[in-house]
């Protein structure tokens, strides 16, 4: 039984999984955030041009 949990307690595997995990989940949050942020912006900048190209 020992010897079980020492193979499990070194296993390095699974902790990379939760770093490219934790990568990812940091990546995705600041891409949605971008987009948000950006969205907003050229919702704006969008609806002037087109009231300008409309007069």
């Amino acid at each position: 039984m020992s010897d079980f949990i020492r193979r499990i307690w070194s296993d390095d595997q699974g902790q990379d999984i939760a770093e490219y995990a934790v990568v990812l989940a940091v990546i995705l949050v600041l891409v949605v955030g971008t987009i948000r942020l950006i969205g907003a912006n050229s919702d704006t900048a969008f609806s002037t041009t087109a009231s300008a190209i409309a007069q």
